[in-house]
């Protein structure tokens, strides 16, 4: 049946327009994140004096917290009330977060405003992702990931550098932050006024064979968190990598800094961006072919090997191939992580079941902002290099152990 016939057509040519609007809005959203990449620890020691990592990471643990709790229930609230209003709802909230950051007179202010980034990315990001899962049918599923996985890592890595650059020309506030706002300015009116409606097109979806197309929310938080074991270590896998990101957000800054410029760090921090934004173009299609999780595995694996390389060694170019060796792990394991979990679900509660798992997936930046900055604080700032990387090695070795692969052989 072509588009014209069925205009709830699967496939990511048939939905080209809508589609493309939605990675665009996806890297925006990864520019809104970017923004703090690398200048805001620095701002924590710089101009606010925040002597404790534990105290420094809190900016990181509100903003994990909230992520986590939108994206649960931003999953289930789409498939009442549609994508495009909690979309347009998320964009709104990103706009006091370069403000507060602008005008902050302590480091509480900065941790309020990352309260208000976790419900842009709890509600924005999870939209978007969720649209073009909605669009591209089972057959385009692993592609739609990478391609919105790339988007948002693209975005990350381009504000990491522009920040940097910016702040190493103008300083760390404003300049940086105003680039922000213009971002937050058009993607809210792109979404207000370009996107189009996408969760039509779950009643047009195949299921896949063996799953239970009703499912009540509490029966999807049960199966996604521990009932069935693939997405048991999936959920697993997705809260321990978050370890990693919380590290390139807040601790190789940190780490960096008594040896490089803020302009090289951008560099370093845009490089693990970059490596995980656009491998994520290939491994997407990829795991639709081959499956999902010897990619998984792999991912977890490297990229942990790549945090551990960046603690035991120095120098600007020798960090440049750890953080894109870091990179290179996330962009194996990321979007297939989230392919992994929409196909064991039905289209009926598949947002729902990506909520969840997005939930328990970004609570790992609270949980990884706690332990590493008590890692920090109680063992030194090597230690949480070693923790992290240990804790990937045993996700990837359980997700290696636990899950079945879901995309069928032939």
């Amino acid at each position: 049946m072509n588009r014209q016939n069925n205009p709830m057509a699967p496939g990511i040519k048939a939905n080209l327009e809508q589609f493309s609007l939605q990675v665009l809005l996806v890297f925006f959203v990864g520019i809104t994140v970017g923004l703090e990449r690398n200048v805001v620890p620095i701002i924590a020691r710089e101009e606010f004096h925040v002597g404790s990592f534990s105290v420094l990471f809190s900016f990181i643990v509100s903003f994990g917290v909230v992520k986590a709790l939108l994206n649960l229930a931003s999953g289930v609230w789409s498939e009442r009330w549609g994508r495009k209003p909690l979309l347009i709802l998320g964009w709104v909230a990103a706009i006091p977060v370069p403000l507060m950051i602008i005008w902050a007179k302590s480091w509480l202010w900065v941790v309020v405003a990352n309260i208000f980034l976790g419900i842009n990315q709890g509600l924005v990001w999870t939209m978007t992702q969720t649209s073009k899962l909605d669009m591209a049918g089972e057959e385009e599923r692993g592609l739609a990931a990478g391609l919105d996985e790339w988007g948002g890592y693209f975005g990350v890595a381009v504000a990491t550098v522009v920040t940097g650059y910016l702040a190493s020309a103008y300083g760390t506030r404003p300049v940086p932050f105003y680039f922000g706002l213009v971002v937050i300015a058009v993607a809210l009116l792109i979404s207000a006024g370009l996107v189009k409606e996408t969760l039509p097109y779950t009643r047009t979806s195949r299921a896949p064979a063996g799953v239970s197309e009703r499912l009540d929310f509490s029966s999807v938080i049960k199966r996604v968190s521990w009932q069935d074991r693939s997405l048991f270590s999936c959920s697993l896998a997705g809260l321990v990598e978050k370890f990693v990101d919380v590290m390139v957000w807040a601790a190789f800054p940190l780490f960096f800094f008594s040896s490089l410029g803020v302009d090289k760090i951008g560099i370093l921090v845009g490089a693990y961006g970059i490596s995980w934004g656009f491998l994520q173009l290939a491994v997407g299609p990829v795991s639709d072919r081959l499956g999902r999780k010897r990619l998984i595995v792999a991912g977890m694996w490297i990229s942990g090997a790549g945090v551990l390389l960046t603690v035991l060694g120095r120098g600007f170019y020798f960090w440049l191939f750890s953080c894109t060796v870091t990179g290179i792990g996330m962009a194996l394991l990321y979007p297939t992580l989230v392919a992994a979990v929409g196909d064991s679900s039905h289209p009926q509660w598949r947002a729902s079941a990506l909520g969840v798992y997005r939930m328990w997936r970004d609570s790992g930046y609270a949980f990884g902002a706690v332990v590493i900055g008590l890692s920090m604080d109680t063992f030194g700032v090597a230690s949480s290099f070693y923790i992290t990387a240990g804790l990937m090695a045993i996700s990837g070795a359980i997700v290696a152990c636990l899950m079945r692969e879901t995309v069928p052989s032939g």
